[in-house]
């Protein structure tokens, strides 16, 4: 077992054999697309478990998606937060849209060696879909303003999990100045409560529920 998959563990000790087998696959799945298309900095590929990974499972420290929710990946880039939920959740359907084609390729490429039939990923800008989620998720893709006037419809009003239908939203640093444009209620989850790498000092989810 290499140290990564045994950080993910430290976390997230109920994890099957399965997916135990999944996580240590990303490791060389992205070092192999990432050399053809860059979706993770050359920087971070050596740090992948801890800032795009674990970083991304953070969202299950707040919630524990049901079986059957829906959970749309706004601007996904390589698969993140999406795919390392969607291998945490098999019974949840996630849909990961980003604008751009190749990192979509790339989402397909992963996706498809990990053998997840849980996730549709498309190339598709979110004020175009006409599905609506339970949950819309993200990573820091803009300010919180915009984002919210994105997907502001794109969530059902009705939901089964111990939080309301929402968006949450990763983002690190000082927000105060992003969270007074908004209008509506928020909650905010320190990852630094859950995680110990000094990485996630500094990073959050904010949490906005669905406004009725």
């Amino acid at each position: 077992m290499n140290e990564e998959l045994k950080r993910i563990l430290t976390y997230f000790p109920q994890l099957t054999s399965r997916q135990q087998e999944q996580f240590a696959a990303l490791d060389e799945l992205y070092r192999h697309w990432n050399a053809q298309i860059n979706v993770v900095s050359r920087q971070d590929i050596d740090a992948l478990y801890e800032k795009h990974v674990l970083h991304s499972l953070g969202i299950a420290k707040v919630i524990q998606f049901k079986p059957g929710t829906e959970i749309l990946d706004v601007g996904t880039g390589g698969g993140f937060p999406g795919i390392p939920l969607a291998i945490l959740f098999p019974l949840a359907d996630f849909h990961l849209v980003d604008s751009i084609g190749k990192k979509i390729k790339v989402v397909n490429e992963v996706v498809q060696a990990l053998g997840l039939t849980n996730v549709k990923a498309e190339q598709a800008r979110v004020e175009r879909l006409d599905t609506t989620y339970d949950f819309v998720v993200s990573r820091a893709v803009t300010r919180l303003h915009p984002f919210i006037g994105w997907v502001r419809y794109k969530i059902h009003k009705a939901g089964n999990n111990a939080l309301p239908n929402g968006v949450l939203y990763l983002k690190g640093g000082d927000l105060a100045e992003e969270l007074a444009e908004i209008k509506e209620r928020y909650r905010i989850y320190e990852l630094s409560d859950y995680f110990e790498e000094p990485f996630f000092e500094t990073k959050k989810i904010i949490y906005i529920p669905k406004q009725s």
